[in-house]
């Protein structure tokens, strides 16, 4: 696979992460952890599926177990973190926070073996997080001394994301069907969890069922298996700023549901994000001239 094909790959997570809201308050009223348990084994039973007609099986054997409990930690920490930030701390202010993590991959991505962080990067990863916190901080009311330990997880939460995606870099020769494990182990890890702190409430209505399945389906399953081929064949930088497209397709899939009303903040944010995306992508290709 080609850097670029496998870069557009990657952003084929981006895209599938724009349903993830939409989904969300489609599933309600069940409790976030056990929302985990459902989408993760649905995401981990359909790469099981995947892995054994691929002929992937013997390939998971091989894995050492350290692999998988890294993979395991880092999908199952982002989501407990972040929901744990937006019970502690307004949504807004820890969204925003937590959406710190396609910065810090363009920032951490310079540590990797033969990759260079070019002013473009970062350039153009600044003016996406610009576009990314109009959106996100649209409702906010500013940040509060009261809520610092939401703010704290929500930080701990980026710093979680952007380390498993670059460090997912280091370990390239682990299959993409690893991520299977991942997600089967995040369900498992989210499950005793949700028993010992949520009340178990179930999707009601057909609606919420489709959403629950089309989370596990997309968003929690499909998108880690292509961010894995994009993070570790792909253009790591341009994938991060890229990342910042996510919110903004997100509140316009909002837009169109008729959850969100249209605004010009949406408007001037779209015009950073995608100016960032094209400083870094101009940045990339001089790289590689």
């Amino acid at each position: 696979m080609t850097k670029n094909r496998a870069t557009l790959t990657g952003f084929a997570a981006v895209v599938l992460w724009a349903l993830l809201a939409l989904l969300t308050v489609g599933s309600a009223p069940t409790p976030p952890l056990l929302l985990n348990t459902i989408c993760f084994a649905i995401g981990g039973s359909c790469g099981l599926i995947w892995t054994y007609f691929s002929g992937g099986l013997a390939q998971l054997r091989a894995v050492p177990l350290k692999i998988y409990a890294f993979g395991t930690l880092g999908l199952f920490g982002y989501h407990a973190l972040y929901f744990s930030a937006l019970r502690l701390a307004p949504a807004a202010e820890a969204g925003l926070i937590a959406y710190l993590w396609p910065l810090l991959i363009v920032i951490l991505s310079g540590l990797l073996p033969g990759e260079h962080v070019r002013k473009g990067h970062m350039l153009g990863a600044l003016i996406g997080f610009a576009g990314a916190a109009l959106i996100i901080s649209g409702g906010g009311h500013g940040f509060s001394p009261l809520h610092l330990p939401g703010y704290g997880l929500a930080l701990i939460c980026a710093l979680t994301w952007s380390g498993y995606s670059v460090l997912s870099r280091r370990i390239g020769h682990a299959p993409t069907q690893s991520v299977t494990v991942f997600c089967l182990g995040s369900a498992a890890l989210s499950l005793p969890l949700h028993l010992l702190f949520e009340q178990t409430v179930f999707p009601i209505t057909a609606t919420a069922w489709l959403s629950t399945v089309l989370l596990g389906l997309g968003p929690v399953g499909l998108a880690f298996f292509v961010w894995d081929v994009g993070v570790k064949h792909g253009d790591i930088q341009l994938l991060g700023v890229a990342s910042y497209a996510a919110p903004l397709l997100s509140t316009l899939v909002l837009v169109w549901a008729g959850v969100t009303p249209l605004s010009m903040t949406l408007g001037v944010a779209a015009l950073l994000i995608t100016g960032g995306a094209l400083v870094a992508a101009r940045a990339s290709l001089s790289s590689e001239r």
